[in-house]
């Protein structure tokens, strides 16, 4: 087994020896969207999640011994599509991955009577950082107020932003509006204004009138929180606007490589936060060749995989299956239930170490969850395009939490208190 002692293995296989013999899956689904606008970016996404997953069932029979079923359940990222894909698999599933902010505030009611655990790695409803009010739901490894604040730190030290301009252009979607409340704190105490420029899901590759109203305000940044089509469809206009790129800058979701081999050269300069990176060279990559390219299991193909997105998948996938691993070994079961890796994805500690024995090297920060955080809040990497592939362009950025801990606070009440009986879990202690 690749960087995976031998005694780590023994101890693991010997701890859950003799319910591995029964156990018969982990079934683990995923509400991917293959189809429809964003497919474009979901694609390489899900086809990271499924090959780790096949690269785990091959290489050690799954995770304990236990073979990993990551079912997708196409929704075209449609939110009513979604709900049909939750309600079809929760009766099996360990787990629920939703895709999709909007999908995510629709089952997030549901998780204190179903009591199966939300991941939402990198998306979803920002307080759910708050493991002691939302205690069925993770947005490890960082959260979208985490990425607003990186980004904003980022832009700080570019220079003084006080009397600046920041265009807003998002997704007119619950997605796109995410991160408004952090933006807004940032733009009252640094002085500076905020435009938001919302685009809806028809106009995504037909952005002129976006761009008109750019180019009428001549902000001084760009921020993008931007999906699927509309990401391609702001860079091409971008360009076309001779907007300068080196202050345009995304949410790790507008940092997909295909968007930008779209303009080549001219995307120079554009930015994206992210709290993952591809690594051809990490242990992991050669594993997935050996044990699902070179066998003929991948729908991916190489230069997809050298992108920023599928490895993305990889990550989602190994965050998963690390909440799954501590789990069995804590509860001493191969087969565990959902409220066992609720547990497990509590107890997460991706520490360098552990990144490199899971074969990770350099792909993601190292973060750790725990009862009170379902964040991690690991912190990211700003990427640039340097006209070919996205190269970093910072040292590893940290969110300051603590500047909008009140935010949160108040956010995770309201909410408990607009879905009353609410149940927080009040032996966690914050």
């Amino acid at each position: 087994m690749t960087r995976f002692t031998k005694m780590a293995v023994a101890a693991v296989v010997a701890g859950i020896a003799a319910t591995s013999a029964l156990a018969q899956e982990l079934y683990t689904p995923n509400l991917a969207y293959r189809t429809g606008p964003f497919a474009a970016t979901g694609i390489p996404l899900m086809n990271g999640q499924a090959d780790y997953f096949t690269m785990l069932n091959a290489r050690d029979g799954g995770i304990g011994g236990v073979p990993v079923n990551a079912e997708e359940c196409e929704t075209g990222y449609s939110t009513e599509k979604g709900v049909e894909c939750y309600e079809k698999t929760k009766d099996r599933s360990i787990v629920t991955q939703p895709w999709s902010t909007g999908i995510t505030l629709q089952v997030l009611p549901k998780t204190n009577v179903d009591e199966i655990p939300i991941l939402a790695p990198g998306y979803g409803f920002s307080p759910m950082m708050d493991g002691k009010t939302f205690q069925w739901a993770f947005n490890t490894p960082a959260g979208y107020w985490d990425a607003a604040d990186m980004i904003i730190q980022y832009l700080e030290e570019q220079g003084d932003l006080e009397g600046k301009k920041i265009a807003f252009l998002h997704l007119d979607h619950p997605f796109g509006k995410e991160p408004l409340p952090v933006l807004e704190m940032h733009a009252e105490n640094k002085g500076f204004e905020l435009v938001p420029i919302p685009v809806g899901l028809k106009e995504m590759q037909n952005q002129s009138a976006q761009w008109l109203q750019i180019r009428r305000e001549r902000p001084d940044y760009v921020v993008m929180w931007g999906w699927g089509a509309m990401n391609a469809g702001a860079i091409t206009e971008a360009v076309k606007t001779k907007f300068p790129m080196e202050n345009f800058l995304g949410v790790w979701w507008a940092g997909h490589d295909a968007d930008l081999k779209i303009v080549g050269e001219d995307g120079k300069g554009y930015k994206s936060i992210s709290w993952s990176f591809p690594n051809p060279d990490a242990p992991v990559m050669q594993d997935i060749q050996t044990h699902v390219v070179e066998p003929g299991l991948t729908q991916s193909n190489p230069e997809e995989m050298a992108g920023v997105f599928y490895s993305r998948g990889i990550i989602i996938s190994a965050i998963l299956g690390e909440g799954i691993r501590v789990a069995q070994e804590e509860f001493d079961t191969a087969e565990i239930s959902p409220t066992q890796l609720r547990w497990g994805l509590e107890n997460i500690n991706m520490t360098e170490e552990r990144i490199a024995e899971l074969g990770l090297d350099g792909m993601v920060p190292p973060f750790q969850t725990s009862c009170s955080d379902h964040t991690g809040n690991s912190g990211g990497w700003m990427l640039e395009w340097d006209g070919e592939k996205f190269v970093k362009a910072s040292e590893l950025m940290t969110a300051n939490v603590e500047g909008y801990a009140d935010i949160v606070a108040a956010k995770a009440d309201e909410y408990a208190e607009a879905n009353e009986p609410w149940a927080v879990n009040e032996d966690c202690e914050s």
